[in-house]
Parts: C-alpha cells; structure tokens; sequence
C-alpha cells in the first residue's frame, strides 16, 4: 500500500515563481488532494528560480534556450530537495536527466495562440509597419511569413510584464497562450484565440507536465492517478517529433497531435527564422503509434529541407 504524505512529511512540489507557475502547480495539488482525499497541508509548493528568470535582458538562444528555465528545479528533484516538479511542457527539454522521467500530464487546456492588443484586433488588422513583440522564434518566424511588412522586436517576460509593455508603447501586439491566459483567468486580455490553421502552435503547448524521479515508486503511483492519457499520446508524439529535429528555443519550430475518433492526427512545420520558408507535413495513424509518427514526420520534413536550409543554426 502506497503511504501517502501528511503535514509532517508533505509532498514538496517544485515550481517557477511566476503567477502561471503557481497556478499550474496549485492545481497538479488539487488534483492529487481529490484523486487520494488529502488535506492541502499534505503538500508544500517550493518556489525554485531559474536562470530564465533571471535573465530578461537577452534572447533566451543567447543565454542556452529551453533549459534555462528547467535545470534548477530538476537539480532541485535530483537530489530529494522536491518531489515532484511542475513544468509547461513546451518548455521542457526532450532529453530529462539521468534519473528523472515525466509520464504524469495533466488535461491539456487551449492550444492555441492568444492575439493579444490595445489597439487592433487580429493579425489582418495590423498596419503596414506595425511592430509587434515576441520572444518566441516559432511565432516571430510564423509571423514573418505570413506578414514581412511588420517590424518584429524581443519582447520577454511574464504575463504581466508583457501588457506593461503593450501599455507603454514597446510595441501594438503581442502573442500569448491561450492556455496560460485561461489558467490565469484573464481570457479577457486576448482579442481573439489564432486558430491552428493560421498559426501552428508550440510543440506541447497548454500541457503540464510532472516530473519525478524515475526510483520513486510511492510518487509514480500517486501520480498514476491524475494523468491523462489522451493527453500523453498526443504530447508524446509531438515531442518525438521535437526531439528528431534536435529543437530547441533557437529552432523555429510547430507541432500539433490532435485525437479525431479513433486516430491521432499530427501536424508540423519548420521554419527559417526570417519566414522566409515553410516546411509543413501531416501523418495519421493509431493513437498508439505517435511517438513513431512524430519521428517519421520529422524525417520527412529534413528530407525537404533545401541545401542550407540550417545554416543559420
């Protein structure tokens, strides 16, 4: 029988400090306090922060991309300061470290793109000129492609920091995720959700995802209880798909697994940074057969890029 935590031998949950973060992890705590009947005071949500946090100043490819607001926090779980920890997926590295697994996610919530202004409401109602913010390569790349008339500027930081920026002028829109928003409950701040079809989202994003130590078998079965397994086959298919492209914060990057009736539907892109070209393709199959999908979609899309398409790496 698994021995469940109590007040004097919590469950120390590791997080970023930001209000997303926070709430992400709050609510990986509620689930398990409702999926094994515990009290709140059974857990201990510990605030770790990363040196993506830090540092705001620079393009996150400048200072080592995605890990960059994961590495403390998984140094954290290895050596039993936390239990367990809470990430959004689409930050996460498709390599964990010696020791550490994630198979526990969490219903993943809107997918899509928040298109996010004081002044215009959609992409089509952007003037000529206009400059837009965003510290995302895939959305900036997306974005170039569709509209090179725009002017594109870095544009880091939490939700919060980011409307300030909207308000003082830095730019007249910015992209956000719907996810994040819905999470934050602040939906409002978005003037319209960018459909896939328009814009391809993140690989992982909306998902959470909680990571543990692989030897830990009193928090695989804990957790065993709160994960969602539509939600897995479609993350882990989009991550096969990441992780033989080698992607990282500094490869302009889309994938979407998506479940219709009883088959997985997988979409994906590669991007030049400028927008200059797209490489898109799409495989369906068996739920059971996305990580392989993402692997043979990702291989499909080298196999077209042109001579020199990654040399900007």
């Amino acid at each position: 029988m698994t021995q469940m935590p109590d007040p004097q031998n919590p469950i120390r949950i590791g997080t970023r400090g930001s209000a997303l973060a926070l709430a992400q992890a709050e609510e990986t705590r509620n689930r398990l306090m409702a999926a094994h009947d515990l009290p709140e005071a059974a857990f201990q949500i510990v605030v770790i922060k990363t040196t993506g946090d830090r540092v705001l100043d620079r393009p996150l490819k400048e200072i080592g991309g995605k890990g960059l607001f994961t590495r403390e926090i998984e140094d954290a779980l290895t050596v039993s300061e936390i239990d367990i920890a809470v990430h959004s997926m689409k930050d996460m590295p498709t390599i964990q470290p010696d020791g550490l697994i994630i198979d526990c996610y969490l219903p993943r919530e809107d997918v899509r793109d928040a298109f996010v202004s004081n002044l215009y409401g959609g992409i089509v109602e952007l003037p000529r000129g206009a400059v837009v913010g965003s510290s995302s390569l895939r959305r900036r790349a997306q974005l170039a492609a569709k509209r090179p008339d725009l002017a594109l500027v870095e544009f880091r930081g939490n939700v919060q920091t980011r409307l300030k920026k909207l308000e003082d002028g830095v730019a007249v829109a910015t992209f956000l995720a719907m996810a994040g928003l819905s999470r934050l409950g602040m939906t409002h701040v978005a003037r319209g959700a960018v459909e896939p079809d328009e814009m391809l989202p993140a690989v992982a994003q909306g998902c959470i995802g909680v990571e543990r130590r692989a030897s830990d078998d009193r928090i695989a079965a804990m957790l065993a209880a709160i994960s969602h397994a539509p939600s897995a086959r479609r993350v882990e298919s989009e991550r096969a798909f990441l992780a033989r492209l080698d992607g990282s914060c500094d490869t302009p990057i889309a994938g979407l697994a998506e479940i219709v009736g009883d088959e997985l539907r997988l979409r994906g892109e590669i991007l030049r940074p400028d927008g200059g070209e797209v490489i898109s393709g799409e495989r369906r199959g068996s739920l059971s057969d996305g990580p392989q999908m993402g692997t043979d979609l990702a291989q499909e899309l080298l196999s077209r890029a042109p001579s020199g398409f990654f040399d900007w790496r």
